[in-house]
């Protein structure tokens, strides 16, 4: 098997292991946290912030770096995901579940840095939306396995919390030692820079992603509490939502990636956004139960256009910015996960519309802002502006 071929599969396989014990903590995270750990409203408020503290941070990655090779950091994030799974089950208090979190949380988002640089790193310009998009279909198998095998260790062999955790992030560390032996380290394509980038030339990619953590935010945190408190769907409701959501990522991610490699990164994000306009104006009026079911799936279904800002940067980037660059990225990203669920949360209390009217207008931003993305991006082609000229800013 050739060196690209291997890089490849590794990359599959460390998108296929991820979820494992990433998607069975988030299925039994309520039902723990209240059960066993006794979680009221002021808990989970506070856990939620600190689950997202190392993502805010991500940009430390390129400091880990200096010291530990891209793909090992990779591999040792994996294995404190799936560690912080494991252990979760053993510590059934407050202080333990904070701890086992944030452990997992390091794990989850420091593997999905640099598993981001090192798609970009290794794959050809022309192969990287399809292969994300492939990448997005085998981590929704992952997924609907992992629930799959949570609802029968629950429901039906009826195992307590402690054994299913440790299932799942046994799993997960065993995957971690196969891939830590079957694999070998392989070398860069471009040596990395080994410190924090931030270039005037990918404004807009800041920009873009920026953006596109803050409409994540309103989807995880208030499109799916609108589904309960409004419309009163159940935990196993919401469950199956997200199995529908993940079924149709494992159908029609792969081919959402080859067709934005072949319409162009402008062409989909515009798609993306309209769409997302009227999704986020649908929440703020619908009143019919099935329809919003429909509006949720539809929504999801649009993260799979996420690819096109990632191909975007990997176009018009310096092969050595691929590292630092991840890392900056994510800590922009988490920036609005940070500051909206808190602010929203109050104009929630005011108008729950009021939250999906303010989607609609952020989407509505990010068509504007997709507008400058050239035809065809390359380095020095990083905007486009309304003369049709592309303005290269160093």
């Amino acid at each position: 098997m050739n060196d690209q071929k291997l890089r490849e599969n590794f990359l599959l396989l460390v998108a296929f292991v991820m979820p494992i014990a990433f998607s069975s903590w988030l299925a039994l995270l309520n039902n723990f946290a209240i059960d066993a750990a006794g979680f009221t409203g002021r808990e989970i408020g506070i856990l939620q912030s600190l689950r997202e503290v190392p993502g805010f941070l991500s940009f430390a990655a390129v400091f880990v770096l200096l010291f530990l090779h891209e793909q090992r950091f990779a591999v040792i994030s994996l294995l404190l995901l799936g560690l912080g799974v494991f252990l979760t089950g053993f510590f059934p208090s407050v202080l333990g579940l904070y701890v086992t979190t944030v452990i997992m949380s390091i794990g989850f988002h420091y593997f999905e840095t640099i598993n981001q640089s090192l798609t970009l790193q290794w794959l050809p310009k022309e192969h990287t939306a399809e292969f994300m998009g492939r990448v997005l279909s085998v981590k929704a198998v992952a997924a609907i396995l992992s629930f799959g095998g949570v609802w029968l260790a629950i429901d039906y062999f009826e195992l307590a919390y402690v054994y299913v955790y440790a299932i799942f992030g046994g799993l997960t560390l065993v995957a971690v030692v196969y891939m830590a032996l079957r694999y070998p380290l392989f070398a860069a394509k471009a040596p990395q820079q080994k410190k924090l980038i931030l270039r005037k030339r990918y404004w807009l990619f800041y920009w873009l992603t920026f953006l596109s953590g803050a409409r994540r935010q309103i989807f995880v945190v208030f499109a799916g509490f609108l589904m309960v408190e409004k419309f009163g769907y159940s935990a196993g409701q919401i469950a199956l939502l997200l199995l529908i959501n993940h079924f149709f990522n494992m159908l029609f991610a792969k081919k959402i990636g080859a067709w934005i490699g072949h319409i162009g990164e402008r062409k989909a994000l515009t798609i993306e956004y309209i769409g997302l306009v009227l999704v986020f104006a649908g929440y703020a009026i619908v009143e019919n139960a099935w329809a919003a079911a429909g509006l949720y799936v539809v929504d999801h279904l649009f993260f799979a256009f996420a690819i096109a800002i990632k191909t975007y940067f990997q176009k018009i980037a310096d092969p050595g910015d691929m590292a630092s660059t991840a890392g900056v990225s994510f800590t922009i990203n988490h920036i609005a996960a940070v500051v909206l669920p808190v602010v929203l949360g109050l104009v929630w209390l005011v108008s729950p519309a009021a939250v999906f009217y303010l989607g609609a207008v952020i989407a509505a931003l990010s068509l504007a802002s997709s507008q400058l993305i050239p035809s065809v991006p390359a380095p020095g082609e990083h905007v486009r502006w309304q003369s049709g000229k592309s303005v290269n800013v160093t």
